[in-house]
């Protein structure tokens, strides 16, 4: 596996610890006119340092973004710990949609609702995600092909995901699922759609 997707250092750790399964996503600024696509239904988790992720986050993982701090990799160095698979995506059309998964992840209502606003379309993505530990922590340099504000790179190699273990059990895995469909099912949001059904875009090199 090579695809990585870029997200904060502390949202990373949450969906590594299994505290959440929830991806919300605009598009990166290098995206374009046609925002965030979901390139790949199963991908490496980049974690970024953005510093400013400490205060847009809830309290209880402002704590964890200080205990973990101290152990962040150097600037010149990628640590990848986790992958993870796409169980469902939603189009959030309203920001009471979004505001409804208030309790599944670690953003504040603020944050989200400057997500939801920015650009012309005012609608979010939320993806439901599986996420598997990789047998080992990999290290790699860090290169400048990996900054700018966009969500997908692909890693200098191939990293093999075979012996990758989930970090959540299958029940409690369908448990954060199931809250996470029900929390929608109300909603605006555009109908679920499983990342098998996805014509993925490809990968820019």
């Amino acid at each position: 596996m090579r695809t990585a997707f870029k997200e904060w250092a502390i949202v990373v750790d949450s969906l590594g610890r299994g505290e959440q399964i929830i991806i919300l996503r605009k598009g990166g600024i290098s995206e374009g006119k046609g925002g965030f696509k979901l390139e790949q239904s199963r991908f490496l988790l980049f974690p970024t340092l953005f510093h400013q992720q400490r205060d847009s986050v809830i309290p209880s993982a402002q704590a964890r973004y200080d205990e973990i701090a101290p152990g962040f990799p150097a600037p010149d160095r990628l640590r990848l710990e986790c992958f993870a698979e796409v169980a469902e995506v939603q189009k959030l059309n309203s920001l009471a949609d979004a505001e409804a998964l208030r309790g599944q992840h670690i953003w504040r209502d603020e944050v989200i609702a400057e997500r939801f606003d920015w650009g012309r379309d005012k609608a979010i993505f939320a993806l439901a995600v599986r996420v598997f530990r990789l047998p080992q922590v990999v290290e790699l340099p860090m290169v400048a092909a990996y900054g700018g504000c966009k969500s997908w790179i692909e890693v200098e190699r191939d990293l093999d995901t075979t012996s990758a273990g989930p970090v959540l059990s299958d029940a409690e895995f369908e448990r954060k699922l199931s809250a996470f469909r029900h929390a929608l099912e109300r909603g605006d949001s555009a109908p679920g759609v499983r990342p098998d059904v996805l014509q993925p875009a490809r990968l820019a090199r």
